[in-house]
Formats: C-alpha cells, sequence, structure tokens
C-alpha cells in the first residue's frame, strides 16, 4: 500500500485556508497515487491554545470535520487528521479518521498532554481515556499525537494488540528535534511495526516546529523523509510482508519475559 505524509505550515487562527491547503495536498496526494495521507497536529486552527480555545469547531456539517470527510471521498482516498474537537464545554485534541468513501472510521483523542510552558495543552485540551486502532485496506494502524511519542507504554499497548504501523499527528518544537528523530526510530525497532509520523513545519506565537516528517520500516529504517523547514508531501510502500520478515529474523515478543515476575524493587 503506498502511503503519503504531508508536512505544512498553518495560519493560526485561519480554519479556512488551513483546510485550504488540506484540501489542495489530499489531491496531491491522490495523483502521486496514495491510498493513506497523513496531516500533522491542530492543522483546522494552529497551535496555540488561547486560539484553540477560541476557535474549536464541533462536528457538525459545516465544520472542519465534515469538509475533511468530504475531501476523503471526492479523492477516494484515506485521511487520517488532527483537528480540534469542540464537545459542550470541552475541548479535544482529536485524530480523525476518514475513509475513501468519506465515513468517520475512527478518532483518538489524546491520551498524555503536554502541560508545561510555554505548551500548556491542560489550559485548553481534556485528555482522552482510550486507545484507537483503525484498518485500512489490510493494514491496522494505532493513533497517536505528539507527545504520546515519549512514553512507550501506549506504543507497546498497540504492538500487543496486532498494529501493523503506529501514525503520529504532531506539532514537534525545534529545540527537541533530536527526541523526535531518536524516539520515532526506537518506537519502530521496539516493536518490528511501521511508524509514521506527521510534523508541523513554521512558527505559531513562540513555539517553532521542527519538520522532519518521516515513514520508518520495521527496523528502524528511514524510508522516506521531510527536510526541517519546507512544506512537502513524503511517501512510500509499506506491505505486511516486511513486517513479517522482521519478526522472523528476531521473534523479540517470544523471547519477552514480565519483568515484574523476576526483579524486586
Amino acid at each position: 500500500m503506498k502511503i503519503s505524509v504531508v508536512q505544512i505550515n498553518c495560519v493560526l487562527g485561519n480554519i479556512d485556508k488551513n483546510l485550504k491547503k488540506i484540501s489542495d495536498y489530499v489531491l496531491k496526494a491522490k495523483q502521486e497515487h496514495c491510498k493513506l495521507v497523513v496531516f500533522p497536529e491542530m492543522v483546522d486552527t494552529g497551535y496555540h491554545m488561547e486560539t484553540i480555545s477560541k476557535k474549536a469547531s464541533s462536528w457538525n456539517n459545516n465544520s472542519p470535520y465534515s469538509l475533511i470527510k468530504s475531501f476523503g471521498k471526492k479523492n477516494n482516498i484515506n485521511i487520517i487528521c488532527n483537528i480540534s474537537e469542540r464537545v459542550d464545554n470541552k475541548i479535544y485534541n482529536t485524530t480523525l479518521v476518514v475513509n475513501s468513501k468519506g465515513q468517520e472510521i475512527g478518532k483518538y483523542r489524546k491520551n498524555h498532554l503536554a502541560d508545561f510552558p510555554p505548551i500548556n495543552e491542560g489550559s485548553c485540551f481534556s485528555p482522552g481515556q482510550n486507545i484507537t486502532i483503525v484498518k485500512i485496506n489490510n493494514f491496522k494502524f494505532g493513533l497517536l499525537t505528539c507527545y504520546d511519542l515519549r512514553f512507550p507504554e501506549i506504543s507497546r499497548a498497540y504492538a500487543l494488540k496486532g498494529v501493523h504501523g503506529l501514525v503520529l499527528c504532531s506539532a514537534w518544537p525545534c529545540q527537541r528535534l533530536f527526541h523526535w528523530n531518536t524516539l520515532i526510530c526506537a518506537r519502530a525497532i521496539e516493536n518490528q511495526i511501521y511508524f509514521i509520523a506527521a510534523n508541523r513545519v513554521g512558527t505559531d506565537k513562540s513555539i517553532s516546529f521542527c519538520g522532519s516528517s518521516m515513514i520508518v520500516d520495521p527496523s528502524g529504517e528511514i524510508i522516506s523523509s521531510a527536510f526541517e523547514n519546507n512544506e512537502s508531501l513524503i511517501f512510500s510502500e509499506v506491505n505486511l510482508e516486511t513486517i513479517k520478515k522482521i519478526k522472523a529474523l528476531m521473534p523479540v515478543f517470544q523471547h519477552r519475559t514480565i519483568i515484574d515476575k523476576h526483579i524486586s524493587l
């Protein structure tokens, strides 16, 4: 299956312009014959808590939610896209999954909130409480958002449920680029699955984003990547046979033990 990752800048608070850019890149992914296109975090509003608090949308018929569904149907492509979700007096940082018929087939509300300066996600978002697995063609994907990358247990939970890949929508800052590169490859290697990471570029208020979106195979090899500063579309083939071969060469899940049984703290 050919998949694509979009790395974009957003216009802070300008939902119409951001949706136009999303629409344009969905079309580009279709023209590259991709079956799936993945976007970064908070691509409807931009990534700034005060702005999101003002601009976050309910998922009704005239919202970014409904338009992204229409993009999937119009272009006959699956979309994974992180946008705001307003529910009564709460706002969630939510990854939406739309199939090629324009139907919602899953959503994931960010579990781990980066609640420290200057990010302060707790001032805006309510945390999710579940993991989400979606099936696209024959692939099962587990969904993650940005700060989730730092918590290996959520990635391992997905791996133990048999996903073939992890998809991360992110607004990762420039000062932690080394962590971004290291953790993504580590999650792919330790779980022997694909890792698809879409990151922002540009600057929203005081936070600049490091791009470097990538697709990593189950051995930890980067098979497609973007630069740090440029908007771009990257793509690669992913297949189940590669996962099987990697797991057969080194069957770490067969050798896995439960540490608590062996070590007293």
